[in-house]
Formats: C-alpha cells, sequence, structure tokens
C-alpha cells in the first residue's frame, strides 16, 4: 500500500510523518502531481492562508492532481488547512478553493473570553459508529488550531462537531474524502488511532 502525504510548502508536514512513524506505517511525501497520483491513500495535511496555499497548489499542478485523485475514489484524509480548501470558497483571502466538498470556510467570531485563534484542546462529538472513530469515546477532546471552520453546503458531509461560541463542523465527510478541522497527529492516543483507523481501512 502507497501512502502519501502531500507537501505544498505549508508546512506541519514533521508531526505527521513522525506519527505515522510512530504507528509503523510506511509513506512518502510527495509533492510532485505524478507521484501524488500513484498513491493508495493520501493525507493532505497543513496550516495557513487558504489563498496562499491555493496558489501554491495551482502553480504545482497538485490542485489538478488532488480534485482527479478524489474522482478516482481512492480514500483521501484532509488535516487542519485540508479540511478547508476541500471546499469551494474561504473568507481567508476570499479564496476560490479545490471544489471537492460543495461549501465554503467561515472565521471563528469568537466573542466573550473566546480568542482567534482557537487554539487547544476540544471535545469533538463525531457521528456514531463511523469507522473513523472506532475505539475512541464520543465526546473525546482532540487538539486546534484555527481561525476558520468549514461549512459544507449539505447536512449529510457533516461528521463532526464542535463548540466554541458556535457549534462548528469539526470534520466532514463526501464520498471518499474525510477530512478533520482538529490536529489527530497531536492529539495523544485517540489522535493516533484515528489516522490508525483511516489508514487501516
Amino acid at each position: 500500500m502507497r501512502i502519501a502525504i502531500v507537501n505544498y510548502e505549508a508546512g506541519n508536514l514533521r508531526s505527521v510523518e513522525t506519527a505515522l512513524r510512530k504507528l509503523a506505517f510506511e509513506f512518502e511525501v510527495v509533492s510532485r502531481p505524478e507521484e501524488l497520483l500513484r498513491a493508495d491513500k493520501v493525507l493532505f495535511p497543513g496550516v495557513g492562508d487558504a489563498g496562499a496555499v491555493m496558489q501554491v497548489l495551482e502553480r504545482s499542478g497538485l490542485a489538478e492532481a488532488l480534485r482527479e485523485y478524489y474522482r478516482s475514489g481512492r480514500p483521501m484524509l484532509g488535516i487542519c488547512i485540508g479540511a478547508q480548501v476541500v471546499l469551494e470558497r474561504s473568507e481567508e483571502s476570499e479564496a476560490t478553493c479545490l471544489g471537492l466538498v460543495p461549501g465554503l470556510a467561515r472565521r471563528l467570531p469568537g466573542g466573550a473570553g473566546l480568542k482567534v485563534p482557537h487554539m487547544g484542546w476540544n471535545q469533538v462529538h463525531f457521528r456514531e459508529g463511523h469507522r473513523l472513530f472506532a475505539g475512541i469515546p464520543q465526546d473525546t477532546s482532540f487538539y486546534f488550531v484555527h481561525s476558520y471552520y468549514p461549512e459544507p453546503a449539505e447536512s449529510e458531509a457533516v461528521l463532526c462537531e464542535t463548540e466554541y461560541g458556535i457549534r462548528f463542523v469539526s470534520a466532514l465527510e463526501r464520498e471518499n474524502l474525510t477530512a478533520v478541522q482538529f490536529h489527530p497527529e497531536k492529539s495523544g492516543e485517540f489522535g493516533l488511532r484515528l489516522l490508525a483507523n483511516f489508514l487501516s481501512r
């Protein structure tokens, strides 16, 4: 099985690599479209500004490769910014995104005593019985660092929700694509379990 981690100059790859090594999965870090398209499973992590991310993806050819990979039906997991740019648009930089999932990435409103970016551990309430959360207790806390969140247009795409001033979507799923706003690779035992569930299915 070929597992690819997409490198598009967005940072945060090292922690994902460390997590996969801890789980004893072999993987490769890919930065070219042809490398990505050879994979059996793709992890699409990263941090940064949606507009800047999309510029790199489009310039490198990775944007179209990700669209083609998604159309192939093979499993994809987006993490953090990878849960936002899979949508059609983002309020961040008014970016046009990959368009794999109908919807928009919105800025967290914050509010009294709530800082943006939202940083730290927070509970995730997930769809019961979903294979990604096998062996993970309901309302487990995962680690977040973000100012924007995904808002898919279709309610059936909502996989998880989290409270931070508002109830926001913290994971989504559409066909072969799953994307989480939190960082499983930084979320201890249960974050590793989530990654293992994705890579083992």
